[in-house]
């Protein structure tokens, strides 16, 4: 595989995406810095295909980064291949309002290769190239320039070792017959509501005791006025005020603007300052929650009683067998969410309830939670026993 010096230049990159564009596939990955701005600063990009990789300097002054992003969001011919996505997405997100489609993300086919749930990326290459990565350059500042040869060498190793992994990945896959179950996960990966990032919803990220809709319409309110004012400043949202700090000013809302010295987790300038008459404001014109916004009782608990709980139980205990006999991530099959709802009697809106996990475990679960299965040690092991079959052996 060639490795291409650092691509500094609109021209090369230009030349690079359009030849990037005939291929398969090409591997992505990206180092960013947000310890410190709301928005990720992307510092480095790093694609790779079969024959040929490069890092990209996205802080050059004037380079053009389209051609780029239209392979990513625009060109439906090319795979993209990450691992451990997620925030690499999230910046494409940020910068076109689009997803990079289709993807494929290595660490969710791991699991469905009985390699984890969450496999990081040096565990990958070991198990799968027999190469022990140098993590040396893991938590530098990626933003700092110049960068040396070290910091790019590790950089280009995070998609030229993904494209030796995938096509070994995905022929397993097909020997398997699993790659049909990756491509829900896939496509939720690529769901563009993932990464908008709803000011109006903020408030559902902060965990707050009260159910009160005057309580939660004072959090959603400030968990707004919070995302704005991160944004417009770039800072981090906990910079501006801490959850928990939000939490309290919501079941406990200050009378005035004075009282916000009293309040532990903001400065005491702020009882006389403009971002605190900001934060009052936001206060006095917040409303109670609407009735069809509030949040369930208990989102990962309906309605279990004593009873309930013990049946959840024995469906997460279920769950390792099955995800046990058939080399699986569990987390693959189904969440625990689900399993508490099954166990509380929902039945509908279940995905373990629909196509291959259905076939692979929901069956089993709902005949569970219905009477028609049971556990049984046979030989030292635990195994999953059909009530028809006990029938059978104690005749």
């Amino acid at each position: 595989m060639h490795i291409h010096p650092l691509v500094t230049d609109s021209v090369t990159l230009a030349n690079l995406c359009h030849r990037w564009a005939q291929a398969d596939f090409i591997c992505v990955d990206t180092e960013f810095m947000r310890e410190s701005t709301y928005w990720p600063e992307l510092c480095l990009i790093q694609v790779a295909d079969t024959e040929e990789a490069a890092a990209i300097d996205p802080m050059v002054p004037g380079l053009d980064l389209q051609p780029l992003l239209d392979l990513m969001v625009n060109n439906e011919e090319v795979l993209k291949i990450f691992h451990a996505g997620g925030q690499d997405i999230e910046i494409i997100y940020n910068l076109t309002g689009k997803t990079p489609h289709p993807l494929f993300d290595t660490q969710v086919a791991a699991m469905a290769l009985g390699q984890g749930e969450q496999i990081g990326y040096s565990n990958l290459v070991d198990s799968w190239l027999g190469i022990s990565i140098d993590k040396g350059a893991r938590f530098t500042d990626w933003a700092r320039r110049p960068l040396d040869a070290r910091q790019i060498e590790y950089a280009i190793g995070d998609v030229t070792h993904l494209a030796n992994i995938f096509p070994r990945m995905l022929e397993r896959l097909r020997k398997t017959g699993r790659g049909a179950w990756l491509d829900q996960e896939m496509e939720r990966l690529a769901d563009p509501a993932n990464y908008a990032n709803d000011p109006d919803l903020a408030w559902k990220r902060i965990r707050v005791p009260s159910r009160k809709a005057d309580v939660l319409g004072r959090l959603k309110a400030l968990a707004r006025w919070r995302e704005l004012e991160a944004r417009n400043k770039d800072l981090p949202r906990g910079r501006i005020v801490k959850d928990e700090t939000l939490a309290d000013l919501a079941g406990h809302s200050p009378r005035k603007q004075a009282d916000l010295a009293k309040v532990r987790g903001l400065s005491a300038t702020w009882a006389s300052n403009d971002i605190g008459a900001r934060l009052m404001a936001t206060l006095e014109a917040a409303t109670p929650l609407p009735a069809d916004e509030m949040p369930p009782r208990d989102d990962r608990k309906p309605g279990l009683g004593k009873d309930g709980s013990l049946v959840a139980d024995l469906l997460k205990l279920l769950l390792k067998i099955r995800a046990r006999d058939i080399d699986v991530a569990p987390r693959l099959l189904a969440r625990s969410e689900e399993l508490e709802a099954l166990a509380a009697g929902v039945r509908g809106g279940l995905p373990m309830l629909e196509g291959w996990r259905f076939d692979q475990f929901g069956r089993d679960a709902l005949d569970l939670v219905e009477g028609r299965l049971g556990f049984a040690v046979k030989g030292g092991k635990l195994k999953m026993t059909r009530a028809d079959e006990a029938v059978d052996a104690a005749a």
